[in-house]
């Protein structure tokens, strides 16, 4: 499976900018006091532990950004998996700007790293299943972006990336609205036709008065495995079944064996560990 494409830098530029901005500020001191001026290294970035690829091109618009002239070579392609010890990108230059945005190139590698090995665990969970794993708008204020990226590079799925490209009907829309078929109603009737207009639903009486008035995208939030098989049983035929809430990796084979479409989760971006990668001079030289 190839990776999927780097979103357009002007997507995410600005946030390696504000980064950098925020870190390094009016100069790196210590590394301005201790690091000669004219002093030159080769350093290599590499896994501490065991993770998926991903944000390499990321780590080097960091380093390309407090320097032009430091050369950079990616290692691995986004999406491979990497065991500890492995490199995975060399940097060689001027010293001291390679020691200025280490940190703030780790910090975007550890992050997308992390989301995209997380996300990998439970794709591979539910092999064989027909189930897809999705993300979900909980992700890091500034980040979608990048994060839904990440979800993308460990092989999920993105859902809508906000409240502007799907309609997702929830409780609270429901009960504003009225009940089930009102809110159907108004949203069919005033969305953009290009626009998917999804549905949560909270029982399997609901899910029926959802289909009858037009649903072919439900969302099935907090149910147990046993009422998600009923559901998916009754309804799959019918419409795109959405299972979400409470899931873990514990539980996760259990409820994608119940016949959903899909299983969304929060947790792959705003829980998934960062992953340990560091950054280690292999030589330097002065003049």
């Amino acid at each position: 499976m190839s990776a999927p494409a780097l979103p357009p830098a002007a997507s995410w530029l600005p946030l390696v900018e504000r980064a950098l901005g925020e870190d390094i500020g009016s100069g790196d001191a210590t590394g301005n006091a201790v690091v000669a001026a004219d002093a030159s290294c080769e350093a290599v970035i590499e896994a501490r532990t065991r993770l998926v690829v991903c944000g390499l091109p990321v780590a080097q618009a960091v380093f390309e950004a407090v320097a032009p002239e430091l050369r950079i070579e990616t290692l691995l392609s986004e999406g491979s998996p990497a065991e500890a010890g492995s490199p995975l990108l060399t940097i060689a230059g001027p010293a001291r700007a390679v020691l200025a945005a280490e940190r703030t190139a780790l910090n975007f590698l550890g992050r997308l790293c992390g989301i995209a090995t997380e996300t990998r665990r439970f794709v591979e969970a539910v092999a064989g299943t027909g189930a897809e794993i999705v993300d979900t708008r909980k992700t890091l204020p500034g980040w979608r972006v990048l994060d839904k990226y990440a979800v993308a590079v460990g092989g999920g799925r993105n859902h809508r990336f906000g409240l502007y490209d799907a309609l997702l009907i929830k409780d609270n829309h429901i009960a504003a609205a009225g009940g089930v078929a009102a809110a159907l109603t108004a949203a069919r009737s005033a969305a953009p036709s290009h626009l998917r207009v999804q549905i949560e639903v909270e029982s399997e009486a609901q899910a029926a008065e959802a289909i009858e008035a037009g649903a072919r995208w439900l969302l099935l939030d907090n149910q147990t495995p046993a009422q998600l098989r009923r559901l998916a049983e009754r309804f799959r035929g019918e419409a795109m079944l959405e299972a979400s809430g409470g899931v873990t990796l514990a539980n996760l084979r259990e409820i994608a064996e119940t016949g959903v479409h899909r299983i969304s989760i929060g947790a792959l971006t705003h829980s998934a560990p960062n992953a340990d990668v560091a950054l280690e001079l292999r030589s330097r030289k002065r003049g």
